[in-house]
């Protein structure tokens, strides 16, 4: 399972169906209506963002995707039972959000106050075609300001399905779309065999909200669990946000429309090879792949000493390693790449940073930024080109045991950036890296050179342990690509 832009998903056409979700429940508030809870900070600032960008009429949009593959004809009212049991095992998928006091409640639906209708849409003669109305079903439903919050349907051939589940990531983060596909094709093979799907709550992400509100909401600017992003702040000249060091030809201040890339950096093979040399110097393998990004900015010109922000799931605290939910918080993390250091080096420094990091998780991201950088916090955007690494093992993830039958595949898209993103992640077939990036010319330079250099630099690991071999971003181009090019990311169908 890995991540690539939808553009590059070759999928065999088909009938569309997709099921709308409805609420059965009355309008007047009753006895049995759940209670409204309170929102996230994540969620609260997403929200946030969305009303003010619709309120200036210009309306901030982004989606993420999930698509899955079933085998033989696809038993619709299966499909249909497995989809509404996955929507009612997850509160926060059942919630409308609104405007409370100034406070962002969500509102959750009971779970036998929902419905599905299967709702027939076209059928399509070409891949080429179905994808267009994909990107463009994905854009036009998914609406932060509008319940529900999510969007899901199926590909229906004679002999095969694709199902897919857009979401507005105020109700998931990445680590959500493994239990989408673990969660829906199970109950779906449980259906089909004359069996129940599985009607248990799951730990709800309101929850953790809620928890999280309860201890952060009071905190100050000067309480001491700030401590470690305040003197991050200090050795980064007093800004708050880690700049993306290398240039993208951006101005201040300006959106641009994206490029939505992804690309192969190791196949299985020498992605075994790289993670054993990770671990001969007491590393990890996300540890290498930072380091070696690390070291590419630095020889690009970028400074030796690497400052990023990083997303950390926060999942593990206690029972949501089943839930889906917005489980994120963005850390700041720093460490020494300077030149001269081998490979040993550089690991120990990304090994030391990264301790120093989880060490001090607690403090959500959303509440480190209002509280340090409040002017900031007013804008509808990080204020320039920010440093960001995510790395996700899907092979650690739920349902992993079947991903070669599922051949589940994630999408994300924005509308606009004004910097650049990169997730990396592993799965049974290598280490692959998606990219979101301006679309300027001097960014298409940029991140081309960058991911050349990268994928010959975690190469250069997996063959000899090493960081020796200087690699800077005059190594030769690769051959010029089209949007389309699927041929590492083709699916069989």
């Amino acid at each position: 399972m890995r991540q690539f832009p939808l553009e590059m998903h070759h999928m065999a056409p088909g009938r569309v169906v997709e099921w709308r979700l409805r609420s059965t429940a009355a309008q007047a508030p009753g006895p049995d209506d759940e209670p409204d809870r309170r929102a996230s900070f994540n969620q609260d600032k997403h929200f946030t963002v969305a009303e003010e960008s619709r309120a200036a009429d210009d309306p901030v949009a982004s989606w993420i995707a999930v698509t899955f593959e079933v085998c033989g004809a696809l038993d619709e009212n299966a499909l249909t039972r497995s989809l509404l049991a996955f929507v009612q095992r997850h509160e926060v998928l059942r919630c409308e959000f609104r405007r409370l006091a100034g406070e962002l409640a969500c509102a959750p639906i009971a779970p036998d106050g929902l419905a599905l209708d299967t709702v027939p849409v076209a059928a399509f003669e070409t891949s080429e075609a179905l994808k267009y109305f994909l990107i463009e079903r994905f854009k036009r439903s998914i609406d932060t300001l509008s319940w529900p919050l999510f969007t899901m349907g199926a590909v229906l051939r004679e002999d095969s399905a694709t199902v897919y589940l857009a979401f507005d990531h105020i109700v998931c983060d990445g680590l959500s779309m493994p239990i989408v596909v673990q969660e829906v094709q199970s109950a779906y093979e449980a259906v089909c065999r004359g069996e129940e799907p599985l009607a248990e709550p799951a730990p709800s992400y309101l929850d953790f909200a809620e928890e999280q509100r309860r201890r952060y909401l009071s905190i100050d600017a000067g309480d001491d669990r700030l401590a470690y992003w305040k003197s991050f702040i200090a050795r980064g000249g007093g800004e708050f946000f880690p700049r993306f060091p290398l240039e993208l030809g951006v101005e201040p201040g300006r959106m641009y429309p994206i490029v939505n890339e992804a690309s192969p950096l190791l196949d299985a093979g020498e992605a075994e090879v790289f993670e054993k040399a990770c671990l001969a110097v007491d590393g990890k393998a996300f540890m290498g792949v930072l380091a070696a990004v690390a070291v590419c900015l630095r020889e690009a010109g970028g400074p030796g000493v690497y400052r990023g922000f990083m997303p950390v799931s926060e999942r593990g605290r206690a029972s949501w390693t089943g839930s889906v939910g917005w489980f994120v918080n963005t850390m700041p993390i720093e460490f020494d790449a300077s030149p001269g250091r081998d490979f040993a080096q550089v690991m120990a420094a990304v090994r030391a940073g990264f301790g120093e990091m989880i060490g001090h998780i607690d403090v959500p991201f959303v509440r480190a930024w209002e509280l340090l950088a409040p002017e900031e916090f007013a804008a509808r955007s990080w204020p320039y080109p920010v440093n960001f690494f995510s790395y996700i093992d899907m092979r650690k993830c739920p349902g992993a045991e079947r991903h070669e039958d599922w051949r589940p595949s994630t999408h994300v898209w924005s509308a606009r950036a004004n910097g650049a993103c990169s997730w990396f992640q592993r799965d049974a077939d290598g280490l692959h890296m998606n990219s979101i990036y301006v679309d300027t010319p001097v960014a298409r330079r940029t991140m081309d050179d960058f991911q050349e250099a990268l994928r010959l630099t975690v190469r250069e690991i997996a063959r000899h342990g090493s960081l020796r071999r200087p690699i800077a971003l005059t190594a030769p181009r690769r051959p010029a690509r089209t949007p389309l090019d699927v041929t590492a990311y083709g699916r069989r169908t």
